[in-house]
């Protein structure tokens, strides 16, 4: 296995899969089927080698450096370091988890539809094993055009709305992301280096502070966009509302988590001076999305634009942890990332369980459904509770991490996060008890004979998520032990840095 370019078959194992698909008759959606999951499978079997990463070795493991356009001092150079880790295991299960629940509800273009997923796949894990800048941002973009495709077509009513919304938000940022990254590369060539745009070689270049603020802010906006931070989230409850269920899975449990992994790995160790400057709007910005997107949940008449929102409020938690710069801050928002794609990822697919019977979200419509679903109920139920961070459940160790590190930072802004904690759990109960006990609505009486409860194959998708988010919640030392390393170096980054001196900052 060591002699194998384990990263490589990672990435593009899923490109196979279409490949393998352009051959199959348009009729034969059975064979479309295994061809997709299987090539999923493939990719989470070849990331399972990953779990071999030494915590007490190298940096980046299982490297593979190609030459790739020299003109330009551009390589195809791919690493993993336990950040990575972790999010390309988490993006392999949860593609797997997508294309298996998908094999029911898509009926229509379904070669295509597994052809854009599968492609999504490769943008996604791209992204998290580049150590190029420039091939991180083409395995960026890459992601965009599926995703684009996936709500655009197979989406609901106002499908276009939200994927041009969607498509203009993300590749402004994308845009402004490609001009910092050639103006680092170019600022590290003209004090006589070759050019390049290597991670490792111009992280730790000591950059010109106006250079590095400006920088610092695309980097900024483009991943705030991904995350979404307040307020530059409005893309995202008109995308999930418009996705089909295995697009809101992907783009809530993967998607969103480029934006913080772009901040974890670029914006802080390439420029920690002007990140330390930065800090305390960004922590603001945070705090406000955190309390926003749980205020906004509270009132939302849709199950799902709820839960949408509620993933602003938590990936709030993540840009926080991020920005405090203390070790427990650092790992809870990396945990929380972890955490969020598990747990949301589950309510959204849970959401599309309700929706194949029923055709409609509504929660005022529904009611009673434990008294016809309660296998259903029970595991909404386990995932509403993780979602509210229940000692136990994935979701508190990522919050827990994140409140010690904001109190450390500063006592009103972990008062302020703590509220969200109490608000959370209101809004979601309040969803369980509406959806599960209530007096079932005239609406729903009339599709009461005909329900039915979860199904095999909705068991099957549902299984992985359920085994992560009570393992992890009980045991989650191997991510921690994973993820230690990274955030080390990044607190290092940052005590080096003294901020912005000779940049005149209006704070």
């Amino acid at each position: 296995m060591s002699d194998l370019p384990i990263l490589s078959l990672v990435v593009f194992s899923p490109l196979i899969g279409v490949l393998a698909l352009v051959l199959v008759p348009r009729d034969n959606h059975r064979a479309m089927r295994w061809i997709a999951l299987l090539a999923a499978l493939a990719s989470f079997g070849f990331s399972l080698a990953l779990l071999g990463y030494n915590t007490g070795g190298a940096e980046f493991q299982y490297r593979e450096d190609l030459s790739w356009i020299p003109a330009f001092g551009m390589r195809y150079t791919l690493g993993v370091d336990g950040l990575s880790v972790v999010l390309v295991l988490l993006t392999t299960v949860l593609s797997v988890v997508s294309i298996f629940y998908s094999w029911d509800p898509i009926r229509v273009r379904v070669k295509e539809y597994y052809a854009a997923m599968l492609l999504l796949m490769v943008g996604m894990l791209g992204v998290f094993v580049s150590l190029d800048l420039f091939l991180f941002y083409v395995f960026w973009e890459i992601s965009l055009i599926p995703m684009y495709l996936i709500i655009g077509i197979w989406g609901g009513p106002r499908r276009i709305y939200a994927t041009v919304k969607f498509v203009i938000y993300t590749l402004v940022g994308s845009l402004l992301m490609l001009v910092a990254i050639l103006a680092v590369a170019i600022a590290h060539a003209s004090a006589g280096h070759p050019f390049t745009f290597s991670y490792e070689t111009l992280r730790g270049f000591g950059y010109a502070d106006g250079l590095q603020a400006l920088a610092f802010v695309a980097f900024f906006l483009a991943f705030a966009i991904k995350v979404p931070m307040w307020p530059f989230h409005t893309w995202l409850p008109d995308a999930h509302v418009e996705a089909p269920t295995a697009g809101s899975i992907i783009l809530a449990g993967v998607l969103l988590k480029l934006g913080g992994y772009g901040f974890l790995r670029y914006s802080l160790p390439l420029l920690p001076d002007a990140a330390v400057s930065f800090a305390p709007i960004v922590i603001a910005l945070a705090v406000i999305a955190v309390l926003y997107g749980a205020m906004v949940s509270m009132v939302q008449p849709d199950l799902k634009k709820l839960i949408a929102y509620s993933s602003v409020s938590h990936m709030g938690f993540v840009t926080l942890g991020a920005f405090v710069f203390n070790v427990q801050g650092l790992q809870g928002a990396i945990f929380q990332m972890i955490s969020h794609g598990i747990t949301t990822g589950a309510l959204f697919l849970l959401v599309g369980v309700i929706y194949e019977r029923t055709h409609d979200r509504a929660i005022a419509h529904m009611g009673g459904l434990n008294a016809r679903m309660p296998q259903y109920a029970a595991i909404f139920g386990l995932f509403t509770f993780a979602s509210i961070g229940l000692p136990g459940l994935s979701g508190f160790i990522g919050e827990f991490l994140v409140l010690l590190g904001a109190f450390q930072y500063s006592g009103w802004v972990a008062a302020a996060t703590m509220l969200v904690v109490i608000m959370s759990a209101v809004y979601m109960l309040w969803m369980f008890q509406r959806i599960f006990f209530s007096v079932p609505s005239d609406w729903m009486r009339r599709w009461w004979p005909s329900l039915k409860d979860m199904s095999r194959n909705e068991w099957l998708a549902l299984a992985p998520l359920i085994v992560l988010v009570v393992a992890l919640g009980v045991f989650p030392g191997p991510v921690l032990d994973a993820i230690s390393g990274p955030v080390d170096r990044i607190i290092e980054a940052i005590e080096s840095s003294q901020g912005l001196t000779s940049f005149s900052l209006p704070w």
